[in-house]
């Protein structure tokens, strides 16, 4: 399995937060029904590693991964968990000779040409672009892709349903990484109907 098939299953990855356990299996359920086939479970709360192993049960044709893997602790964490990939923000020394020594597939976060360069040189060719519209949005990515063409990106940070597809429209973006289809009310509320109208609203973006 490669990182370029998991990102190319679904224009958005959902970077989903699980505070409650209970909510783990149908809000997984909720967004592949949706469409939405790569889901990204950040690793920011007590039970995130254990609503990775929920949700690969629950919906064992998805792609469920862990986001928010900065070091050792949280890369070893996705592991245990069976975790499909791995996201990260930025990137370290440490986490590139686990990613190296893992067959798990690693996307590793840029934001200047510095970083995305140390990258190329490691072999990744599929980076995640964070925070995307802090770090310049789609004019930075086009900025970079014209001296870095060989590097493709899953742009993460502030993208709505709005301008997701002006990211799309980019030849180096394979995919964009979103909350907007994660609405913590609807979420409270157990509303998973509505969780999956916002996930195919998400699925159809062009």
């Amino acid at each position: 399995m490669s990182i370029e098939k998991i990102l190319s299953s679904a224009p958005v990855v959902p970077v989903v937060v699980i505070d409650n356990l209970e909510d783990a299996a149908p809000l997984a359920q909720a967004l592949y029904k949706g469409g939405l086939k790569a889901l990204e479970i950040t690793l920011r709360t007590p039970v995130a590693a254990q609503a990775v192993k929920i949700m690969k049960e629950t919906v064992p044709d998805a792609y469920v991964g862990t986001g928010t893997v900065v070091d050792r602790a949280t890369f070893e964490a996705s592991v245990a968990a069976g975790a499909d990939f791995m996201v990260s923000p930025g990137v370290n020394d440490e986490l590139l000779a686990l990613a190296k020594e893992s067959d798990i597939p690693f996307l590793p976060g840029a934001a200047t040409p510095s970083e995305v360069m140390n990258l190329a040189s490691h072999g990744f060719k599929f980076l995640k672009f964070f925070p995307a519209e802090a770090a310049g949005g789609t004019a930075m990515l086009k900025s970079i892709g014209g001296p870095l063409p060989q590097v493709t990106f899953c742009p993460t940070g502030g993208i709505t349903l709005e301008s997701a597809p002006k990211y799309l429209a980019l030849n180096n973006v394979i995919c964009v990484g979103g909350t907007w289809m994660l609405d913590k009310q609807l979420i409270a509320n157990k509303d998973w109907q509505a969780i999956e109208a916002l996930a195919k609203q998400a699925s159809e973006v062009k």
